[in-house]
């Protein structure tokens, strides 16, 4: 038999419980202290890291999948202020460039009791909305603040990484500072000017 030996002594197998039940408390503390809150290998012209979107609607959308786009993935919740103020601009913009090979991603932080308020502010957006379904997107690491985007180029490169962001939601000044060269620089190759 493996364990600790049998002991009719209350106070004995209280004792060896509690040092077993404290060396697995231990355990798990670090565990979780030794897990970062944000991803650390997200590095700036490296292959960003796949992502897949499974929408309210059913459809499944992989970044892998999107290699010839500008894809933005967006983590927001209908609890957060500041998406919600960000999310018409953020349409808008996608709405606009779409025909320029842009791709919205949504991703709710939402809980999936709260799929009915995500299928309202989903209604008003131009981009695919899915709920992310844990605090964890992956290579992304764990969500830790909202709103927070990443944005990926036509070769699947990552060109902003969120985390690094001094200003979290997205204005009309950072799109056409970060985003919108990356289409126009693609416009302009494929009319060879």
């Amino acid at each position: 038999m493996i364990g600790p030996p049998a002991n009719d002594n209350p106070d004995i197998r209280r004792r060896i419980f509690l040092q077993i039940a404290a060396g697995m408390g231990l355990g798990a503390a670090n565990g979780l202290l030794a897990m970062p809150a944000h991803a650390g290998e997200l590095t700036i012209g490296k292959p960003a890291p796949p992502l897949v979107l499974h929408t309210l609607d059913g459809q499944r959308i992989a970044t892998r999948d999107l290699l010839g786009q500008v894809v933005i993935v967006t983590f927001w919740a209908t609890w957060c202020d500041p998406c919600r103020e960000e999310l018409p601009l953020l349409s808008a913009y996608a709405k606009a460039h779409k025909h320029q090979g842009l791709t919205v991603l949504g991703f709710s932080l939402d809980a999936p009791d709260d799929v009915t308020q995500v299928r309202k502010v989903a209604a008003t957006l131009s981009f695919p909305v899915g709920l992310l379904g844990s605090a964890w997107a992956g290579d992304y690491g764990r969500i830790w603040r909202i709103p927070v985007s990443f944005v990926i180029n036509r070769a699947g490169l990552l060109v902003d990484n969120g985390w690094n962001d001094e200003q979290r939601a997205w204005t009309q000044a950072r799109l056409a500072q970060v985003v919108t060269p990356l289409l126009a620089r693609a416009a302009t190759s494929r009319t060879g000017k």
